[in-house]
């Protein structure tokens, strides 16, 4: 074989995924290793090496034939410079992975946040194949985003670009304080934080919910209890659906992508939310900013975050 390989890496609190991909974006092999990172910054890093040759070793392709390694992180990263700012999942603070990573593998290393790398996942080889322009969204515990332009990643001026989910969306007299400081941002509403806040926050009214009912509320029972027919939980729904709606209209406006991504545990509640999404959007986005524009569920999951690290040399 002489096709070139790539590597993505994809750095988690509790795991480190790493992955082969060919030049088209296909997802060859796999493999998850402890990421340990009670023992500290330099085992994170002897984790990730280790974890690269590993996979690189066990596959029918050579080391010579690896052409990069790329790796997602999610925290504060100068993308410029290859140094992590400060990922408190892993413990890393101004950490200069990229410069120690390619000095242990010998090998050129790019990085990029875990939001971005997801979003160039899917639109490398997921929902966005074939789609030069698209914005991904990621529903979990606050809602994070990428911006794919002409087939690569859109960084902005300070590497910051595609934070979706401080989007401001929320009118002021609904509006909660976002955890990054500012009123009425997107993640308050349509993450499954806010999802689960707003369920709270019924039945400590006395709305009559059967969530009144549920022990400790997750996202997936307010979604199953709207499937059911509770009123109280379709209204938290929409309502998560509508703000998410409102920002892909105020984005559509901007950059005009042909499709809106929409991937992380959330979306995973299926046409319930997307049809009001779509309903929303085409309510509130002028009509020449809608046609052909599509809003699809991610298809990749959690191999995401790999595909979109090991393209970080060919779509970045």
């Amino acid at each position: 074989m002489s096709e070139n390989i790539y590597v993505g890496v994809d750095l988690g609190g509790t795991a480190i995924k790493v992955g082969i991909c060919n030049e088209e974006g296909h997802l060859l092999q796999k493999y998850e290793g402890p990421t340990e990172t009670a023992k500290g910054v330099d085992t994170v890093i002897d984790n990730i090496e280790k974890y690269v040759r590993h996979i690189v070793e066990e596959s029918p392709y050579s080391w010579d034939q690896l052409a990069g390694v790329g790796a997602g992180f999610a925290g504060f990263t100068n993308i410029r410079e290859g140094i992590i700012i400060l990922a408190p999942n892993v413990g890393f603070k101004d950490v200069p992975i990229r410069a120690l990573l390619e000095e242990r593998l010998g090998k050129p290393v790019k990085i990029d946040n875990d939001a971005n790398v997801a979003a160039l996942g899917e639109a490398w080889s997921g929902a966005g194949r074939g789609v030069e322009n698209c914005v991904c969204y990621t529903l979990g515990t606050g809602v994070g985003g990428g911006i794919i332009i002409n087939g690569k990643i859109y960084q902005g001026f300070g590497g910051m670009a595609g934070e979706l989910g401080h989007i401001s969306v929320v009118p002021d007299l609904e509006a909660i304080q976002c955890g990054c400081g500012e009123m009425g941002c997107l993640e308050t509403v349509s993450s499954a934080t806010g999802i689960i806040r707003m369920a709270k926050d019924a039945v400590g009214r006395g709305d009559r919910t059967s969530l009144a009912h549920v022990e400790n509320i997750a996202a997936k029972e307010v979604f199953d209890a709207a499937k059911a027919g509770d009123e109280v939980a379709i209204r938290i729904v929409n309502r998560a659906a509508y703000y998410l709606g409102k920002s892909m209209a105020a984005v559509a406006a901007v950059l005009n992508p042909e499709t809106f991504i929409v991937g992380g545990g959330v979306s995973k509640a299926g046409d319930i939310l997307f049809d009001e999404i779509r309903t929303v959007f085409a309510k509130l986005t002028p009509e020449p900013l809608q046609r052909g524009v599509r809003i699809v569920p991610a298809e990749l999951g959690n191999d995401a975050g790999v595909v979109g690290a090991a393209g970080l040399h060919l779509r970045s």
